[in-house]
């Protein structure tokens, strides 16, 4: 788009940015009344507004100005967008019983202008300061809900484990453990002795394999430089395997020229090596205990919606039939596509990417985020047809430096043995 063509939308954004603004400022003014006795308090709660409102933008404008030749302030962006977007949201919640209130007053206006009783008072009746204690009260459960998943919440890990039944799976097999992390994204990062104790959460597993689903980075591979030493403590009992995701092609960065692009490719390979990880690029590794073998598959990305680089037809050249299988696949729409009705029969696809958006709810009996209308299955275990599928909620984040309710996961899963009765 050209940056003339540009400039209406951007100018209309703002308008309407600083609109809302103003109308939530109504509610504002209308509970710091009576406040005039502490000058302080009253001049510091309405000039206060009015410099969060516009300082906020000012800093992401200006961080977005300094990323060229900054790329280090990327987390810095994030955080700041973050905050804005937490207010953003905490405004909407906040003028929605005004706005409600507003229109109530307006049709009193009207109702008292027709019925002649309204003569000696002003056509809209004042603003009620309960109403807006009320709004301010709502609108404080999005603010420390987010301001949590901020702060806190993006790197408060939890475990998930499941244990998963197959009748044909070997018997030397029984009881294998994989531990799964997926979607890194270590150029959001920001606090290395959160992510440190996330790694050694990883450890205290003991898993005989450790299994990454892909996006390392957000753009580039230099992204993961500083995080290199730390995952390269990362132990699993037999071996630790990984995929590519759709961000570690470096699709979503601006390149001088594909040479250079291609070397950003060729850095993240070295990075996977470095760390100990075997980067599985649609092929398939058979791993062997007590004269008994599984195999396990990796593919390049696959998705809809997405570029698709994977081949899940070369990755299962000379993979037996009669194999035990599991499958690494970023993107769970992979398995609905291809993976569950494809005629060899893969037991089990491990994936990631949709990051539980980050944001939603989990309680006993109840799961709900706004990623289920993309993808219906979104996170956690699925199976159709005695083909299950894993999605991994993500160790990092992307795009908004937080979690609300979606939580960073590190998955333990267990095979076992379906033992048929007789």
């Amino acid at each position: 788009m050209h940056p003339s063509s540009f400039a209406p939308f951007l100018a209309a954004v703002l308008i309407f940015f600083l609109l809302l603004d103003w109308y939530a400022y109504q509610g504002i003014k209308t509970i710091s009344e009576g406040w005039q006795n502490t000058p302080l308090l009253y001049h510091g709660m309405r000039w206060g507004y009015w410099a969060v409102c516009l300082a906020l933008p000012a800093v992401i404008i200006y961080f977005l100005f300094q990323l060229g030749s900054r790329p280090d302030v990327r987390p810095l962006l994030m955080t700041v967008s973050s905050m804005y977007m937490t207010l953003l949201i905490t405004k909407v919640v906040f003028i929605v019983p005004l706005f409600g209130e507003d229109i109530a007053r307006l049709g009193q206006g009207v109702l008292s202008r027709f019925s002649g009783s309204g003569d000696d008072t002003p056509f809209i009746p004042e603003r009620r300061k309960f109403i807006s204690q009320m709004a301010i009260g709502m609108a404080a459960i999005p603010f420390t809900s987010f301001l949590y998943g901020i702060l806190k919440g993006k790197y408060d890990y939890r475990v998930h484990r499941h244990t998963v039944y197959f009748p044909d799976l070997p018997e030397a097999f029984d009881g294998l453990t994989i531990t799964q992390i997926s979607d890194v994204h270590a150029g959001s990062f920001d606090n290395p002795e959160a992510v440190r104790r996330g790694i050694e959460l990883i450890n205290r597993q003991q898993s005989d394999l450790v299994v990454f689903t892909g996006d390392l980075v957000n753009s580039t591979s230099r992204e993961f430089e500083p995080w290199k030493e730390m995952f390269a403590t990362i132990r699993a009992k037999i071996g630790k395997f990984s995929i590519l995701g759709n961000h570690d092609y470096g699709d979503y960065a601006s390149w001088p020229s594909q040479e250079a692009k291609q070397e950003n490719l060729r850095e993240l390979f070295q990075h996977h090596q470095y760390i100990g990880f075997r980067l599985l690029r649609n092929e398939a590794v058979t791993l062997e205990k007590d004269g008994q073998s599984i195999a396990l598959l990796g593919v390049e990305n696959w998705g809809k919606g997405f570029h698709q680089y994977g081949d899940l037809e070369a990755t299962l050249s000379g993979v037996p039939q009669d194999a035990f299988k599991v499958l690494l696949s970023h993107d769970p729409t992979h398995w609905e596509n291809q993976v569950k009705e494809h005629a060899t029969p893969i037991h089990l696809t491990l994936s990631g990417h949709t990051h539980g958006m980050q944001m939603g709810v989990e309680i006993p009996g109840f799961r709900w985020s706004p990623i289920k209308y993309r993808y219906p299955r979104w996170a956690g275990l699925y199976s159709e047809n005695e083909r299950y599928l894993y999605i991994n909620r993500g160790f990092g984040f992307l795009g908004f430096s937080g979690r609300v309710g979606i939580l960073p996961e590190i998955t333990v899963l267990e095979l076992r043995r379906k033992v048929e009765e007789s």
